[in-house]
């Protein structure tokens, strides 16, 4: 799995260069407060693994106006750390590495 090259943003982390992305609009689960606000980062080449972040709080374009967070690159590029941390690496090919964020303090 590739993410598009339209829409992704680029970020650098440890001299790495990645990009990410967030829907632009919700999906249904996300529209119902039923998924979290997920983000999908992967090495900007797009070879190796993606990295599937899932924030603890609501898409912002929810459609119950649950609370929700803004997503700053600074705050992609700490879970990207954190990622590399629990084990994933970017440079191998295989299905997408799963991480759930813990609330920010």
């Amino acid at each position: 799995m590739a993410l598009r090259r339209k829409g992704s943003r680029p970020l650098t982390v440890d001299g790495a260069p990645y990009r990410w992305t967030i829907r632009r609009r919700p999906s249904y689960g996300q529209g119902i407060g039923e998924s979290p606000l997920t983000a999908a980062v992967e090495r900007a080449d797009g070879a190796g693994a993606v990295l599937l972040l899932r924030f603890p709080c609501a898409h912002p374009g929810n459609w119950l106006g649950l609370p929700a967070t803004g997503v700053t690159p600074a705050r992609i590029a700490a879970a990207v750390r954190l990622a590399r941390a629990r084990g994933w690496d970017p440079e191998r090919p295989g299905g997408p590495f799963r991480l759930d964020l813990p609330a920010e303090s």
